[in-house]
């Protein structure tokens, strides 16, 4: 029988979030893995993976906020976005003299432009379908590809440091700045570099995005696969932070056969997703459902058949 439960990886920058799941298959030996929130080729940082019946709870971990840090580089933007794709802008300006107008008070100037709900348009080179394909793909093709602007939220956007340096950068940048995003899902840490440097009259591309939370879970808790024991494996609970409400066996055979049942008291902890964990006596979770004011409406159940 699969394991069901949530795997915290530390992906490393330079393999794919699928290939990051290898090794969930070869320690629990199976194929029944999944993950939330795809993170790009050279990103690194939080995937919360899930093994088992858990796959089906990854939804609602992907709806969960995030917190990205990155390295913004002013003066040169790249197809890709990222600092070492093939440059197709360059700031033609002598950067002595614009370097002043590209200081860390300039940043800041703009950022309170990009926080709050926008919009912005994904890059090119991205998961998004256009006709039943990536865009990444037809980008590759060397098909034109008009990606729609989209509405995400940004949290709060912050300046953490400046003046980095970056091995292998494609253009000529003119100053590097690091920062810190918190943001809704759905939001292209590449698609902001662009647009921040925008504001401030250049071009600009990223590089160092790294994903340091998901919800309430954070990075400090991920393993990389290549440390990964059948013990990381974290109950659904302590990664979806629903309140726990405890049934007896005929109430859980209810909801096991889909079915409402009775519910008085409001449960503790309750968000405005209204969703609760339904435990068995032994406090094993079994089932997600949804709270309504005198009953409990099953929406997933997470236990193997018998």
């Amino acid at each position: 029988m699969t394991p069901s439960g949530f795997i915290l990886l530390d992906k490393m920058a330079g393999e794919t979030s699928f290939k990051a799941l290898f090794p969930l298959k070869r320690v629990f030996c199976t194929k029944r893995v999944g993950h939330a929130g795809t993170l790009d080729l050279r990103a690194s940082g939080l995937i919360v993976a899930a093994m088992g019946r858990a796959t089906r709870l990854l939804p609602f971990v992907e709806s969960k906020d995030k917190c990205y840090t990155f390295r913004l580089h002013l003066g040169y933007e790249t197809d890709t976005l990222e600092w070492d794709g093939n440059v197709v802008e360059q700031d033609s300006r002598d950067p002595q003299g614009v370097l002043g107008h590209l200081d860390r008070a300039a940043l800041q100037s703009v950022l309170p432009n990009f926080t709050g709900d926008i919009e912005q348009v994904p890059p090119r080179y991205s998961a998004i379908k256009v006709d039943g394909h990536r865009a990444s793909d037809l980008a590759v093709r060397g098909r034109e590809v008009e990606l729609k602007s989209r509405a995400v939220t940004i949290h709060s956007l912050k300046v953490v440091g400046e003046g980095g340096v970056t091995e292998g950068c494609s253009g000529r940048e003119f100053a590097t700045f690091d920062l810190e995003c918190d943001c809704s899902k759905g939001t292209y840490i590449r698609s902001l570099g662009r647009d921040l440097a925008r504001a401030l009259g250049t071009c600009g591309c990223v590089s160092q995005i790294r994903r340091h939370r998901i919800g309430g879970v954070t990075l400090e808790r991920a393993v990389r696969g290549d440390e990964l024991k059948a013990s990381h494996l974290v109950p659904v609970n302590e990664v979806l932070n629903y309140p726990v409400v405890r049934l007896d066996g005929q109430q859980m055979a209810v909801i096991r056969n889909g079915n409402w049942i009775p519910w008085k008291e409001t449960p503790v902890g309750l968000d405005a997703d209204c969703l609760v964990f339904a435990a068995n006596e032994n406090g094993e979770v079994l089932s997600l459902c949804r709270y309504e004011p005198g009953r409990l409406w099953p929406k997933v159940f997470l236990a193997e058949d018998d």
